[in-house]
């Protein structure tokens, strides 16, 4: 009797990502300049980096790709605002995406190109009204500021005075969602725990979604992806750890809660009953995955409803390179994942 021949064995993973060259020089630009800018004594030279962070104003007037910006103050005293992208759309009922932009905690902003361009993205293709925060900044502003930060923009959305003027009539506050990318990733995390803890305290804002853009998570253990993949691109091992120093507490190691959320020190949310709804994307050549994977399966433990998306040939941060094709397939993504968190 003769029997199947066994299926020829799957290729085996490429050794380096293939990207485009513009992304590829850009990567290593961004790296770079974020090098320079970080000094060996744990600051940040802010005028050597604005050289090199290009800003992008809001349009108030004048859609861009059918969207309108515009800066609003949340919080004169500390320099706390948000970047408002509306689109065109006749939706019924658009939901609020509050979105944390990435860099460490330490660099980059609401303003800065690419964020300002992902998130025009992000209002058009949805649709959803999106607001970008200008969180202050690490090492100046340490642990909790930017998680305090985040969740006061919610506190503000909640008071219907705020928002008069700031959000369409069409805007649909029960419908809020969460997400970054990165150090943002994190933030938004930490904001929908925060959230969830304090709900009482609010009457019309609620969070449904947390979008999870490749976190910036860690800890003491170095992982194998850590070992395998460093120096990564954008990311490496010398350079979260100058991150992680620069953000966390005088004193504090990686294992501490606000980076190591799955580890001993992490917070005790099997009682959130209304921790929203979880989309995770990891890429094959992040050296944070192990991090991102873990996470994925420490909300799963704790009875969270969480997705995991992952893209096995794509470095960190690859989402905000348009050319990359995985890029758009995100942004579907993240609508399919909104669309569904709308129905419920």
């Amino acid at each position: 009797m003769d029997f199947p021949s066994p299926p020829p064995p799957p290729p085996p993973p490429p050794s380096s990502p293939s990207l485009p060259w513009k992304t590829r020089l850009l990567v290593s630009l961004s790296s770079v300049c974020g090098d320079l800018a970080t000094r060996p004594n744990g600051t940040v030279n802010r005028r050597l980096f604005r050289l090199f962070d290009f800003k992008s104003p809001p349009n108030p007037v004048k859609p861009i790709h059918g969207v309108l910006s515009f800066d609003v103050i949340v919080d004169s005293s500390r320099n706390l605002s948000v970047r408002v992208f509306t689109p065109s759309s006749d939706v019924a009922s658009l939901p609020i995406l509050i979105f944390f932009h990435g860099g460490g905690f330490a660099l980059l902003s609401n303003s800065s190109f690419s964020y300002v361009a992902v998130c025009r993205r992000f209002a058009r293709r949805l649709p959803a009204i999106v607001l970008s925060v200008d969180y202050r900044l690490s090492p100046e502003h340490r642990f909790p500021s930017q998680y305090d930060d985040g969740f006061d923009v919610l506190r503000f959305l909640d008071h219907e005075s705020n928002t008069i003027g700031l959000l369409p009539p069409n805007a649909d506050l029960s419908k809020c969602f969460l997400a970054g990318d990165s150090a943002g990733a994190n933030l938004a995390h930490h904001v929908a725990v925060r959230f969830c803890r304090q709900r009482s305290q609010f009457e019309r804002a609620r969070v449904v979604g947390l979008v999870s853009i490749q976190p910036f998570f860690g800890g003491e253990e170095r992982t194998e992806a850590e070992i395998q993949l460093d120096p990564g691109y954008i990311v490496s091992i010398a350079r979260t750890d100058w991150l992680w120093r620069a953000f966390l507490p005088e004193g504090a190691d990686r294992d501490h809660g606000a980076a190591n959320v799955s580890g001993e020190n992490a917070e005790e949310i099997s009682e959130l009953e209304e921790f929203p709804a979880t989309l995770v994307f990891v890429g094959g050549f992040d050296p944070l995955k192990d991090w991102q994977r873990r996470y994925y399966d420490w909300l799963k433990k704790n009875g969270k409803i969480v997705e995991l998306i992952e893209y096995p040939n794509m470095i960190h941060a690859f989402y905000l390179f348009p050319e990359i094709s995985e890029s758009s397939v995100l942004m579907n993504e993240v609508r399919e994942f909104v669309s569904k968190c709308m129905e419920k």
